[in-house]
């Protein structure tokens, strides 16, 4: 496929435009074709509204089922049961051709003549143009059914920029993406900087070093301690890593939200993209950036703690970590190692930089939530620690915060500037961060909470990161 399509937008332009066009047509055809009687109005889209609202509703998605933590917009909400209610509407315009066609075709006046559509009576002329009439109909309310599910998926899609582009809807591989190459064994001691000297001042890039960076895709990273059961994860390797006697780098861990696969970095969040950019700044220096799965599964939340709902704490402190050093020449200095992502991911790169400090020393928190939940104090204390508070608060990280100094800790803390609420939430935790001793940098980025914003914090946070990492100067 031509890489301009690839990169069309379905979040905003012209496509997004076109599909709300065609949902508007759809149920203005499934409304108007045929007069209906008072009593398919009051109880046909009477049930199509009704259904949408339920199906669509808080209620239903955050209490009688709650896949994630947080509630949602209510923009969210009233587009998901718009499209619920069409999809409805369209069905029940569907169930009924048939009776209505029947019944049109055998109906007889009281004279006893036969029934006429126009000049022709129903007995001749309409037994071969009925069926006609009726698939046609059934192609135009299925078709606008379809319609309405899509556009109700993009418009989700588009709050949340899961999947920006075409190519992202349709599953095609990034630029550059590869297996895992053939590389030399590990060796910690690759043009590491002495202390107290970046990277880049002791590292000189070849002639030969590619312009950009490898994706490595579907990665597995086995919870050998652990016994997690992660799904693959995703690597960025940086165009200096990609000769023969690369640097040790160091190491960021990302981390997708909740529900999310480790892919969302890397379609939504604009991964590559970002460390290319700053590696071409940098002579080829970019962190290894490496996308583990701590879910497990789309919609679980063991909430990257030891849990009876998971080991998910040891799989990102013990097995990523051995996978990686075992993997690729790293600088092994937990200095440069920074552990973070969005939302749920950014909850994650906070608790690991309390519960791990002899792996990670930096975190990057983009919009994360005040304390690992399941939704509620109550829910997540009973579903994953059999109702010992106790137990949750000491690995809750303002509660860890409060009790114990973390002076060789520092971090970035990131929100979009509409996501009020989640603002306050990491005002506290910022506060709470500085008072325990740590290093810590404030971003505000346009936006509400959504992967355009996470993008956006990745690449404003990076050369931050990157000082902090030594890969460039102070």
């Amino acid at each position: 496929m031509a890489t301009w399509l690839t990169q069309v937008s379905v979040i905003d332009g012209p496509v997004y435009l076109g599909l709300t066009l065609a949902a508007v047509a759809g149920a203005v055809a499934v409304l108007a074709v045929d007069r209906k009687s008072l009593r398919w109005w009051v109880f046909g889209l009477a049930a199509a509204v009704t259904v949408g609202l339920v199906g669509a509703s808080v209620l239903v998605l955050d209490v009688l089922w709650r896949p994630w933590p947080e509630p949602l917009p209510a923009r969210v909400v009233t587009w998901s049961a718009l499209a619920v209610a069409g999809v409805t509407l369209a069905t029940i315009r569907l169930a009924t051709i048939r009776r209505t066609t029947s019944r049109l075709a055998t109906d007889r006046p009281p004279s006893g003549r036969p029934a006429t559509i126009g000049s022709a009576p129903v007995g001749t002329a309409q037994v071969g143009t009925a069926p006609v009439g009726r698939w046609r109909r059934r192609i135009a309310f299925a078709t606008a059914g379809a319609v309405a599910l899509v556009w109700g998926l993009a418009a989700v899609n588009r709050e949340y920029g899961y999947l920006p582009t075409v190519g992202t809807v349709l599953g095609i591989a990034p630029p550059n993406t590869a297996a895992l190459p053939q590389l030399p064994p590990p060796q910690s001691d690759r043009a590491r900087p002495r202390p107290g000297q970046p990277l880049e001042t002791a590292w000189h890039a070849p002639p030969n070093m590619p312009t950009a960076g490898r994706v490595v895709r579907d990665t597995p990273i086995p919870g050998v301690e652990s016994k997690f059961p992660a799904r693959s994860g995703w690597v960025y390797l940086p165009p200096a890593y990609l000769v023969p006697d690369p640097p040790a780098l160091p190491v960021l861990v990302l981390i997708a939200g909740q529900p999310g696969t480790p892919r969302n970095w890397f379609d939504g969040g604009r991964l590559a993209q970002t460390m290319d950019r700053f590696a071409a700044q940098h002579a080829g220096l970019a962190p290894i950036v490496v996308v583990p799965d701590p879910l497990g599964d789309l919609l679980a939340n063991p909430m990257c703690l030891d849990s009876t709902l998971g080991q998910a704490e040891t799989y990102l402190a013990r097995d990523v970590p051995a996978w990686i050093r075992k993997t690729f020449a790293v600088d092994p200095d937990p200095a440069g190692w920074a552990i973070g992502g969005f939302s749920f991911g950014g909850t994650c790169g906070l608790q690991l930089v309390l519960r791990a400090p002899d792996v990670y020393r930096l975190f990057l928190n983009i919009a994360g939530q005040e304390e690992p939940t399941l939704g509620s104090r109550s829910r997540t204390v009973n579903a994953a620690f059999g109702g010992d508070d106790s137990a949750f608060r000491r690995v809750n990280p303002i509660d860890e915060m409060t009790r114990e100094r973390y002076p060789d800790t520092a971090g970035v803390f990131v929100v979009g500037t509409e996501d009020g609420d989640v603002k306050q939430i990491l005002r506290r935790l910022d506060e709470a961060a500085v008072a325990c001793g740590m290093d810590t940098r404030w971003i505000e980025v346009p936006g509400r909470h959504s992967w355009p914003v996470a993008a956006e914090a990745l690449e404003q946070a990076l050369p931050w990161l990157a000082r902090r990492m030594w890969i460039t100067q102070r």
